[in-house]
Parts: C-alpha cells; structure tokens; sequence
C-alpha cells in the first residue's frame, strides 16, 4: 500500500486536491489513473480510501470514499528529548528510525555541550512524515520546537523520567529491568559531549533515574535509537 499524508483532512471531507509536486508523483512516478484508488492518512490515526476524479500531474483530485480510524499499535508513548548531533543528518537517521520502530514525542534540547544550537524543525518534520508513510503508520510523532535544558528539566513530570549520561553512577541500571510496562516515558539523551555536570544534578533533583546504555560509549543518535529499541521491547 503507497500511503499518502495530509494534515487536513476531516471524518467530514468530501474531496482532497495534491499539491502539484504530489501530483506529479502520483501520475508521473506512480502511473495513477482516473478510478484509481489512494490510501491516505491525516497523522491523527485515521485512514482514508479515496478515487482519482481528474488525474493530472498538476493538480490531482481524488474523491473520499470512506475513512477508517486506526487504533493505536502501541500500548505505551515515549517521548525522547535529545540534543541535536553535529551533523544533522545524524539526527534525520535518528527520526527516520525512531519513527519506523516507534516513538510519540520528540523534542529537541539544546545543552551546555551541545555542537549544534539551530534546529531546522521543518526539515525534520518532513523526515518524521516520510518515515511514517513508509512504515504504513497512522499517528505521527508530535516534534516540538526545540528548547534549552534548563527550561525543559522545569516542566512537572508524571510519566516515568529517565536520562542516559556517561558519568559514573553506581546506579545506573538497564532500561529494559526498571521501566514499567504499559506506561508513558520521557527519556533524555545528551550530546556528543554528554551532558554538563550541572545538567546532570539538574535531572537528579527532578527524580529522573539514571540509565545504562552498556559499556560501548554510542553516538547521540545510536543512543536515542537504542532506548527507543529497549521500550519495544519491552513490549513485544
């Protein structure tokens, strides 16, 4: 199934036009014809089935026949906060790969160490939609504007909070042997070069727990890909 995504489209809609460069794939790319039926989905867990009406590759339409909410596939929401890595196609694999296995909520936090202070959020948006239409999910993960450490460690937490920092701590256990099943998580990774001493006691005073990501020292990217991995597994 080719999964097409829109942002507007209601239960109610009767009809959707493409932009043109969608247009262009669907006619050009994707051979497309009038009577031709297009899956699409609105990121808000709903399916829509819809038939070409004028099939042309500047401005498709196409008729909705029936929509279809999709339940959740998760009994859990993760929501990772990570640094943006030096290279930013590091953090773009790192979406395009939390998205695929599973993830709810991003957000970027910019750190003391961190190389990169400038997120360019609509990049990324397009990278967690393209995931998400690959992967043949519904939801799409909410991306939030990224936000400095302090300002986020202040926010009131009710989920299970977690950070993963390089520093010794002789309490750090796996997170696969101390999260709860079922649950909703919020997870911290750090920048290439880890997060500031300060944020750490930071996030010790806010009760998050510390967290082994094994002996290997990973990149920020494989790291945030790795807790990702943990919680669905705790799942399977």
């Amino acid at each position: 199934m080719q999964l097409f995504y829109n942002p507007d489209l209601l239960t109610t809609s009767k009809e959707i036009t493409f932009s043109k460069d969608e247009s262009r794939h669907i006619i050009r790319v994707l051979r497309k014809r009038e009577g031709d039926i297009l899956h699409i989905t609105n990121g808000k867990g709903i399916l829509f089935s819809a038939e070409i009406l004028i099939g042309n590759d500047k401005k498709c339409i196409a008729k909705i026949l029936k929509s279809e909410e999709k339940p959740r596939t998760r009994d859990y929401y993760l929501h990772v906060a990570i640094a943006p890595t030096k290279n930013n196609d590091r953090l773009e694999w790192f979406l395009e790969k939390a998205t695929e296995i599973g993830i709810d909520e991003i957000t970027p936090i910019i750190c003391k160490n961190a190389e990169r202070k400038v997120v360019k959020v609509d990049r990324l948006q397009k990278i967690i939609q393209s995931a998400m239409k690959q992967s043949l999910q519904f939801t799409l993960p909410k991306l939030n504007e990224p936000i400095s450490f302090s300002d986020f460690i202040d926010n009131d937490f009710s989920e299970e909070i977690f950070i993963a920092h390089c520093e010794e701590h002789s309490e750090k256990k796996f997170l696969k042997n101390i999260a709860s099943p079922k649950s909703k998580y919020t997870i911290l990774i750090g920048p290439e070069g880890d997060f500031s001493f300060d944020e750490i006691q930071q996030s010790l005073h806010k009760k998050f727990v510390p967290i082994s990501l094994g002996t290997n020292r990973l990149r920020t990217e494989t790291a945030g890909l790795y807790v990702v991995q943990s919680i669905a597994y705790l799942h399977q």
